[in-house]
């Protein structure tokens, strides 16, 4: 797997991981600014993830993009 697409997986992974965070963190929130907070996090979240699967999906038309072993 070339580095690039390595990175893609790993924002991937990420932004995962913030969206968890986000939904864990507005359980748990105990003010309003907390809240605003999460609501950030899980809006680049899944700014980020749309990119991140956009950019995955080109390197696969490309045939760049191999999944590894």
């Amino acid at each position: 797997m070339k580095p690039c697409d390595t990175n893609i997986n790993r924002t991937l992974k990420l932004v995962d991981e913030m969206i968890a965070l986000a939904d864990q963190g507005d359980v748990e929130r105990e003010d309003v600014g907390c809240g605003i907070m999460y609501g950030i996090l899980r809006d680049a979240a899944y700014r980020l993830k749309k990119i991140a699967e956009q950019e995955k999906k080109a390197h696969q038309q490309k045939g760049w993009w191999h999944e590894p072993q």
